[in-house]
């Protein structure tokens, strides 16, 4: 199962109103581990950055001035995504801005299903306590000292981390490891499976203590529970 953990920073919080997505970050979750494989993209807004915008983000007009416009990578983008499912935290917020966007270049819009919001399931989790990602941060003991500023790929990280601990672990699948040496799903090969101790483990009972407990049930007597049980 392919996942793609995802976060945006945009340049305010209504795309109808004039606000853009200015940078995108994506992390790849196969069955629940981490592939290693990123995307990650800056984004000329084509306006100027708001105050209140920049002191979250850091993302000035003099940086994002050379960097593509949206119209530019979106394609790249879908690519990327597919058909996976998109973990974000708070979804509706990043999949307003994705498919007003993709909407304004006339690419195909992601449906609402593909999402899985955090957000909504740490609410579920933990009714009445902060559920933003620096409280899950704490809950869960994840480090996220270096989240000075909000930036999409490193909050995506964070995000991965946390959302693995929301559904019940970092491997609820009990994988033992991931690298790229893995089997990967889709590659015809049998799942990992537990295999048969080739040896048994030595008897932890002495022969003395099997004796001793011989005699202590014949002396229960023939209607003892220790001779009517297998």
């Amino acid at each position: 199962m392919r996942e793609i953990v995802l976060d945006t920073e945009t340049t305010g919080f209504e795309p109808e109103t004039g606000d853009r997505i200015v940078e995108i970050g994506a992390v790849e979750l196969l069955n629940h581990v981490p592939t290693g494989k990123t995307y990650h993209q800056y984004i000329n807004p084509e306006r100027s950055m708001p105050q209140g915008a920049f002191e979250v983000h850091g993302l000035g007009d003099e940086f994002l001035r050379d960097k593509p416009v949206f119209r530019e990578i979106g394609q790249a983008f879908l690519d990327f995504v597919g058909d996976a499912k998109l973990v974000i935290h708070n979804a509706a917020f990043d999949m307003k801005f994705l498919n007003a966007e993709l909407g304004w270049i006339k690419l195909r819009q992601l449906p609402w299903e593909q999402a899985i919001d955090t957000l909504a399931i740490a609410r579920k989790r933990f009714p009445g306590s902060p559920a933003s990602l620096d409280a899950l941060c704490r809950r869960f003991n994840i480090d996220n000292s270096s989240r000075t500023l909000h930036g999409a790929l490193l909050d995506s990280e964070i995000l991965a981390e946390v959302y693995l601990e929301l559904i019940g672990g970092r491997q609820p699948d009990f994988a033992l490891s991931h690298d790229q040496g893995s089997v990967s799903e889709g590659q015809g090969q049998e799942a990992w499976k537990p295999r048969p101790r080739p040896h048994p483990l030595p008897a932890r009972v002495t022969e003395e203590e099997a004796a001793a407990h011989a005699a202590f049930v014949e002396g229960l007597g023939d209607d003892a529970l220790w001779k009517k049980v297998g």
